[in-house]
Formats: structure tokens, sequence, C-alpha cells
């Protein structure tokens, strides 16, 4: 599918299909936005030649997620492969979905496979204003709108976050962790994401780009607004990976604290017994002669003594402060 979003001179907005990308060459002034989403290969590579795209960009664009976050100019164009979402969800249960942007003087072309959340809020909201600034402005606030569905969603785990912490402190399961690992391996992933993002809008700052000038206050405070809520994203994430990690040493702590208990308490059970059990074991023997057998308080005394080294046992122990 193939969609378009034309301004003309006059400042009108068309939207419509590809019957847009020819009043576009034919209106020097006009600029244009084209969407596709869902297209093969070969239509996506033919596209993309008719503007003039760098072949090696093409190569790149049409790598379907296995090509990280990236920021590369042309002498017509800039590319930036865009990380964005397909879905995601407070449980940080995450679609990602690759998003190139080929950036010219006065066209914006956007390539992804599914649907786009960014993307289409931005269609149904002021997209005809923001390409008329340039089309390099239009990118950054899909951008934009794309880094706050992060947002949003890390915000509302923080709350579940919170509630695994209180639950894993009061009784902390197995099943509990593997949620809160599931977690960390999910952040650690996202973190990754959003330092190339980060990496990318960083560029933007410190290197004037031909397609995406400073010259425009307006850009200049859409590429800050981009780079800061990254920045965001990259501390959140950090901070949520790192509160992970230390409630699974936390519970980790605690159970290796139980454990150990558990086995003081099975040591001193066994210190209790050895001797007595030696005892037992020494007057069970069946030998003919035992003189202290035939004491007629023997067993009472034996009984006795048991019970003495027992207590005495568990006096020390308590006063060792090991029961």
């Amino acid at each position: 599918m193939i969609r378009t979003l034309l301004t003309t001179a006059g400042g009108e907005t068309h939207t419509g299909g590809e019957e847009l990308i020819e009043r576009f060459h034919a209106e020097p002034e006009s600029r244009i936005w084209i969407d596709v989403q869902g297209e093969n290969s070969a239509r996506e590579k033919a596209l993309l030649e008719a503007f003039g795209c760098h072949p090696l960009a093409i190569i790149d664009a049409q790598k379907d997620n296995r090509h990280p976050p990236k920021i590369e100019t042309f002498e017509t164009h800039t590319l930036i492969i865009y990380r964005g979402l397909a879905a995601f969800d407070a449980d940080l249960e995450y679609q990602p979905q690759q998003i190139p942007f080929f950036i010219g003087e006065r066209y914006l072309i956007s390539l992804h496979a599914g649907q786009a959340m960014s993307i289409d809020r931005m269609r149904g909201q002021n997209g005809g204003a923001l390409l008329n600034k340039s089309p390099g402005h239009l990118a950054l606030r899909i951008m934009y709108l794309s880094a706050g569905f992060y947002q949003e969603s890390l915000t509302e785990f923080e709350a579940r976050l919170s509630e695994l912490e209180d639950a894993l402190v009061e009784n902390g399961t197995d099943t509990l962790m593997k949620q809160v690992i599931g977690y960390r391996s999910r952040l650690l992933k996202m973190r990754r994401i959003f330092n190339y993002h980060q990496s990318i809008t960083g560029e933007l700052l410190s290197t004037e780009c031909a397609h995406i000038p400073h010259g425009h206050e307006d850009t200049e405070h859409a590429i800050n607004d981009v780079h800061e809520r990254f920045e965001r994203l990259y501390s959140l994430t950090s901070m949520y990976y790192d509160i992970c990690g230390d409630l699974i040493d936390g519970y980790m702590s605690l159970s290796s604290h139980q454990l150990n208990r558990t086995m003081q308490v099975l040591t001193v059970i066994t210190a209790i017994f050895v001797p007595l059990s030696f005892l037992a074991g020494l007057y069970g023997m069946n030998f003919a002669y035992m003189p202290e057998l035939s004491y007629r308080y023997g067993y009472f005394f034996l009984l006795g003594s048991m019970a003495a080294i027992a207590f005495g046992l568990i006096w020390l122990f308590r006063r060792q402060r090991w029961l």
C-alpha cells in the first residue's frame, strides 16, 4: 500500500495514492510524503530509484529489522533507519519495526512492513503543516511520536515494577523471579535500541545535515525534543534494568540466607543426635559381657545422660546465637 500526502506552494494539502507522485514531479514547489507499507522489495526499490536514492541506502533500508538504527547522508538525500513500533504494552511486550526514512529537499519516503503506530497517528494529525516546514521536520516528529509510545508504556511499567518489588519482598516465588528476569531481558534490548537512537539524534545536534538544516528554529527544537526524549528513554530503561538486577540479587540473597538458616537448623539437630546415637549404638551391641548392663539403674542413668547432653547442647547453641 502506498499512501501519499502532498502540499502545494499555495499551502494546500492533498492525500491520496500514487497519482500524487506525478503531480509532485509536475509542481517544482510542492512537497510530498510517500508512506510505503507492506510492498514487496522490487516495488520499493523501483520507487526509491525513481527518486534517485543511492543503491547502498536502498540495500540498507531493505534488510528487514537486521540493520541497527543509523543515519547516513548522501548527495541528494539523507537516510535514517529508525526502529519504530508495531505494538507495545505495559508488560514490555513489544513488536519492533524497522522504518527507514529517505529525506530529500522536497520529499520524505517512509518504508515499513506492517502497521506503524506513529505514522498512523501522524497521518491523522497535522502532517501537512509539518511537511510544509520541511520533510526532515516531519520525519523528526514521527520519531518523536514513536518515542512517546515507548515512554507511555515505560511509565505504566514503573507501577508494575513497584508491585513486583513488594511481592518479592513479602513472598518471593520462582514465578515472580522468572517475570523479573524476562523484564530485564526486554529492557536490555530496548536500551540498546534507545542508545542507537540517542546516537542518531546526538549526531543531528552536533553536525548539520544538508536535508535537516539547523537554520530553521522549529527544526532545531524538533531535534532537541527527539534527542531529549531518547535520552529520557535510555535513562529510564537503564534505571529499570538496574532495579530488576537489584531485585534478582536481593531474591537470590534472601533465598541463600533462608537456605543457610535451614542448613544451620539441620546441623544443630545433627550435632545433638550424634552423641545420642553413639550412646544408643554403644549399648545396643550384642556382647555377652557388658558389666554396666547389670546395674539396676543403668537404663535410667543412660536416659538421663542423653537428656543432659541434648539440653546442654541446646543451651550452648542458644548461647552462641545459633538457634
